[in-house]
């Protein structure tokens, strides 16, 4: 059990002018993922000191949650970053502790201080899953994300209220989610490493020859690049604590479905597909409110 968690898992600059690369893991309490890759990747950056234009910062997101091993205390923080949330200044649960805590750390580092300013979500799944993005088509960040060598998801913050990464892209930073597959999984732990030295590369002119040696999880994630879809998701199906749901065992991330495949059940009652499309992060743990969704390709 992790225990007297710190909030910034590590920070790392040269003095050299250029972007913002702020970095949440662990969000969810039971993806530990991230937060191991970036505790991986900054050892990596203090023993190499490889030269950078601008700065890295990674957080660990709900810290007592993540003490745990659990989602999340009293409410999922990754549904609380709404405008009212906010605005009201109102602390009525642990998450909402947290999340006022990370909002002021990122005010430390406002927009004028830097050429421009990203982030990245580190997140895992309860089903196996290929490594995807996670993508709110605003500004720029569905062209920053087809930088990346991986499936592309657009909407999900459209359909769900309250998503960090809604709330970093509407003041201003580019990025996305990065969901790296199964939560215990340690080839989830090598994806998020992949995806950050990737960003590190685009937003702070990292030259991976002045490491070491160039991080397996690098070429890993960029033999990817040949397989790149993008999906855009078309149907959520919400649950509420009250409800006693199920899905069918053995689903995956964006497995094809047919019509009239039986997903589910929700209080007795079956769950019969309507798509001919891809189902998405089949809900497979005891917390959560998302049941499964629907993705389409585009």
């Amino acid at each position: 059990m992790m225990e007297n968690l710190n909030r910034i898992i590590g920070e790392y600059d040269t003095g050299n002018k250029g972007s913002l690369l702020f970095i949440t893991a662990g969000i969810h309490g039971n993806e530990p993922a991230g937060v191991l890759a970036l505790e991986n990747i900054f050892e990596i950056l203090q023993e190499n000191q490889p030269p950078i234009n601008g700065k890295i910062i990674g957080l660990r997101g709900n810290k007592k949650a993540l003490q745990k091993q659990v989602r999340f205390i009293d409410e999922d923080l990754n549904r609380t970053w709404t405008s009212e949330n906010i605005k009201s200044n109102r602390i009525d649960s642990a998450e909402k502790i947290e999340m006022f805590e990370i909002i002021e750390l990122l005010e430390k580092f406002p927009e004028k201080h830097f050429t421009k300013r990203y982030f990245l979500d580190c997140h895992t799944t309860s089903a196996e899953s290929e490594p995807y993005i996670s993508v709110q088509d605003v500004h720029d960040n569905l062209q920053w994300a087809k930088l990346f060598p991986t499936y592309i998801i657009k909407g999900f913050s459209d359909l769900v209220r309250g998503c960090i990464d809604r709330y970093e892209s509407k003041i201003g930073l580019t990025g996305f989610v990065f969901e790296a597959g199964q939560h215990q999984s340690k080839k989830a732990v090598k994806n998020h490493e992949g995806i950050i030295w990737h960003a590190l590369h685009y937003a702070c002119d990292l030259n991976f020859k002045d490491l070491e040696k160039i991080p397996k999880s690098v070429k890993t994630l960029a033999e990817k690049r040949k397989n790149q879809k993008v999906f855009q998701l078309i149907y959520r199906h919400a649950i509420s604590a009250k409800d006693n749901f199920k899905m069918q065992p053995g689903f995956k991330n964006f497995q094809k479905l047919n019509k009239e495949e039986l997903l589910a059940h929700q209080n007795q009652q079956p769950i019969y597909s309507k798509w001919e499309d891809f189902i998405f992060m089949p809900l497979y743990q005891s917390q959560g409110n998302d049941g499964f969704f629907i993705v389409k390709e585009v």
